[in-house]
Formats: C-alpha cells, sequence, structure tokens
C-alpha cells in the first residue's frame, strides 16, 4: 500500500564542495511503506491455469528439455548450467534455419525468414561470447590433435583441419569442426549455404576476445582451442527432441515453426536463471562490478527474448489460426506467455531484486516507513564515492526497464498475430506487468529530490 510521504529537505548555503542544495523546498513523492515490499498488481502475477501449463510444457517436451538442461557433466566448469542452455538454445535455431529453408509452400516468406535467423544467431552468439568472458572455471575444450606434417584428423567427435601459416612459420592453424552440429551440415547444404557460412563468420566476429571458439566451422583464424560443443551440447540428444507430440496428427508448416520459437525461448528461461542465480551471489558476496555487468547481461537477454517472440510476426496468418484451433489453444484470464511458469518465475524473481537495494546502499530499512533508504541513495549519486554501487543499482533498474519493454511488446504480438480482441482479453494481466509503478521507488525519490535540489541550484547560479 502506498502513503504520502512529505519530505522537508532543509537547505543551507552551497559551499565548492558541489553538495545537494538544503534550501527549503518541499516534494511530495510516492513511496512505498516499508512492510508491504510488493503491490497488489504484483502479487496478482500468477501463471495460468495449471492445466494449461501442463499442455504447454507437453507440447514443448520440456520436462526432457530441463534434465538435458540441468544436467552437470564438467565438474570444474562453474558456468556450464549458465552457458549450456544458451548454446543449445543457437543450436536450435540452426535446426530453424534448416526447417524455415525447406518450407516448400509457395507463399512462405522464406527471405524474411532466412535474414531474421541469421540475425538472431548472431545475437545469441554475442551473448554466448559475453557469458563465456564473463565465466568461472575451466570449460572443456578439444586439444589440438597431433598430425605430424599436417592434414586431416577425425575424432571425439569432430573433425580438424591443420594446416601451416603461408608466411613460412612453423606454427600451424587448427579449423576444428563439430559433427553433430547442423551447421556445419547447413553450409554444405547449397539453399543455406550463403546463410550458413555468415553465421560461421558471425562466429569467428563474436568470439574474438574469448579465451576459445565454438568450434562450428568458422575460420578460427587466432587459432584459438575449440569448445568441445558435441559433449557440451549434445546436439544429437537435442535434435530427438525435434518433434513435438503433435507432428504426427497435425499437418500444419506452423507447428514446427511455433514449437521451436517457444523452444528457444525456454532454453533462454533457463540460461536468464541462473543469471539471476549468480546476480545475487555476487551481491551477498559484494562483488558489485561483477554484479552491474551480469545485470546488463540480463537485460540483454530480455531484450533477445522479444527478438525470438518477433519472429511470430512472420508465420502465415491463416495458417497459424488454423494451427491455434488444431491445438484447441483456448484463451483463459491470463495471457498465453503465462502459461510458460519459467518466464512468470523469471518475471518475480527481477522483480524481487529491489530486495538487494538496502545492502548495496548499506543501508537497513526503516520499519516506520522513513526515507533512510532514498538519502542513502542521494547521498551515492551526488558524491561519487563508490561507482560500483552507482553501476550495480543502474544495472538493477535496465533489468526492470528491460522486463517491461518485453511485455508490451509481447502485447503488440499477440494483437498483430491474432487481432486486437484477442489482445484486449490478455492485455489486462499483461498492463498490471508493464504498467505498475517502479520495481526501486526509493532510488526514483532520490532522483526527483535530486534533480530537484539540482535544478534549485543552478537557477540561482543563473539569477
Amino acid at each position: 500500500m502506498l502513503k504520502m510521504v512529505d519530505l522537508e529537505w532543509k537547505t543551507k548555503e552551497m559551499d565548492s564542495s558541489d553538495r545537494i542544495s538544503d534550501k527549503s523546498s518541499k516534494l511530495a513523492v510516492l513511496i512505498p511503506a516499508a512492510a508491504p515490499l510488493q503491490s497488489s498488481c504484483m502479487a496478482e502475477l500468477e501463471t495460468a491455469s495449471s492445466a494449461a501449463c501442463s499442455t504447454y510444457e507437453h507440447y514443448l517436451r520440456l520436462p526432457e528439455l530441463r534434465k538435458l538442461w540441468r544436467r552437470r557433466e564438467f565438474p570444474g566448469w562453474k558456468s556450464e548450467p549458465l552457458i549450456k542452455p544458451a548454446l543449445q538454445a543457437l543450436e536450435i535455431t540452426f535446426r530453424f534455419v534448416s526447417t524455415a529453408l525447406s518450407d516448400p509452400r509457395p507463399y512462405a516468406n522464406s527471405g524474411e525468414w532466412e535474414r531474421r535467423l541469421e540475425w538472431l544467431s548472431a545475437s545469441q552468439l554475442q551473448l554466448v561470447a559475453a557469458l563465456v568472458q564473463s565465466g568461472e572455471g575451466s570449460a572443456p575444450v578439444s586439444s589440438s590433435p597431433n598430425l605430424g606434417g599436417g592434414g586431416l584428423s577425425r575424432g571425439g567427435g569432430s573433425t580438424a583441419e591443420i594446416w601451416r601459416v603461408p608466411a613460412g612459420g612453423a606454427d600451424t592453424v587448427v579449423r576444428r569442426t563439430s559433427e553433430a552440429s547442423l551447421l556445419p551440415r547447413l553450409a554444405a547444404w547449397r539453399r543455406s549455404e550463403a546463410a550458413a557460412e555468415r553465421i560461421q563468420y558471425a562466429v569467428e566476429c563474436a568470439m574474438r576476445r574469448c579465451p576459445f571458439t565454438l568450434g562450428l566451422g568458422e575460420p578460427n583464424l587466432a587459432a584459438k582451442q575449440c569448445l568441445d560443443y558435441d559433449g557440451v551440447v549434445k546436439p544429437n540428444e537435442l535434435h530427438a527432441f525435434r518433434q513435438n507430440p503433435y507432428s504426427d496428427q497435425i499437418e500444419n508448416k506452423e507447428n514446427q515453426a511455433l514449437y521451436t520459437i517457444h523452444q528457444i525461448l525456454e532454453a533462454w528461461l533457463q540460461s536468464a536463471s541462473e543469471l539471476l542465480n549468480r546476480i545475487a551471489e555476487n551481491i551477498e558476496s559484494r562483488r558489485f562490478e561483477s554484479a552491474a555487468s551480469d545485470c546488463f547481461l540480463l537485460e540483454r537477454i530480455w531484450k533477445l527474448l522479444v527478438e525470438v517472440e518477433d519472429l511470430h510476426l512472420l508465420m502465415d496468418p491463416a495458417d497459424f489460426l488454423i494451427l491455434k484451433s488444431q491445438l484447441d489453444i483456448r484463451t483463459e484470464a491470463e495471457p498465453f506467455c503465462f502459461r510458460s511458469s519459467a518466464l512468470v518465475e523469471l518475471t518475480r524473481r527481477c522483480r524481487d531484486l529491489r530486495q538487494f537495494v538496502p545492502r548495496i546502499l548499506g543501508v537497513e530499512v526503516d520499519p516506520a516507513g522513513g526515507p533512510r533508504v532514498q538519502e542513502a541513495a542521494m547521498r551515492l549519486y551526488q558524491e561519487k564515492a563508490e561507482a560500483e554501487k552507482i553501476h550495480v543499482l543502474q544495472g538493477l533498474q535496465v533489468v526492470e526497464a528491460a522486463v517491461k519493454r518485453f511485455f508490451y511488446s509481447n502485447k503488440q504480438v499477440v494483437a498483430a498475430v491474432m487481432g486486437s480482441l484477442e489482445a484486449r482479453e490478455e492485455g489486462r494481466s499483461l498492463r498490471c506487468v508493464f504498467l505498475q509503478p517502479t520495481y526501486f521507488p526509493s532510488l526514483d525519490a532520490a532522483k526527483t529530490f535530486l534533480g530537484a535540489s539540482l535544478s534549485q541550484e543552478y537557477a540561482g547560479l543563473g539569477n
């Protein structure tokens, strides 16, 4: 419940140290009482009915996928639970390229599908590279084969090409290619050759600052070690889930598109959940700069989820609406996206990052509802003595903006794909997410007061 707190900011003369002006000025700011930390709107953020959620998970084969995501096979690689689902989302995207480019329908927008999936692959590669750079532990890499005079080696689930540098040096360059991934196969198929090669060059560019490369047929001009891609991603096991339970019963090309879009979405939700765990751990350990970096990575995942959702816009309107009837997707009080329990849980956890604000500022919440946290934030912003704390607070608010942007975008996608009536039905719950008050009222109030104080100060200087 919100209460009006009228705070009087008593002022004194500004000295040369650039302090906050203290000339009396009353500002009324809405800030929440300390006790009820959840707004009524967010308290209503619930998943769809259990039957709808269960059907959604069965359709996407999520129980089997989660076993694959959560299986730990490399104890020395602490970042495995974070990076593996992201790489598997990338591999599913390669499968989507194959599906889209082999669509026989003359009215399918194959050219735009190709462009969008290339862009999506590039976005995912940039995120994977950022996660690798911030990762912990030793990733499993394939050792360079010993071929003596050079040549072609096959082993460990991959093919390696070795050749000497043209400048006459003794060094060799290793180009290792996964045998199980679909990307090298797409590069060998005439229809998808150009797209696959562009993605391989994107791999090369994205992984430039990483200690290893992915081994997907990219040039590997820096002669880095290659990730044991087949051992980590398990493409053969992953592609065993390429068909949904209704593939044999439903003759509709959009069935595979819908299924694949949501598998990519769920894989990144799994990665985002692991990243949130790391953010919490870094804040608890007072590693604020690392926590700030992870917050900005989490924001990029939310932006990527918007790109994934936008793929719905390329599905043929009539075929999709037929599929909606074939799958018996019924409108409920909760929007369709709330059938993803992982999405709802991630949204709640992003909102609950506000619980860390007092710890970051080094103060305790005033039980009486006083502005203790707000005043600490104002001092931090004004004095700039601990930049890493400012960065992590900025990161938290960036995550909030990204969450709300995702749900607003989702509402527009629903309207474009299924019509405004459907969007109106779903929009009531979605508005509860993207139109709710700020997650961080103390930070909001601190900026309001600080902005008013600085405006008065500079107005005085102008006179």
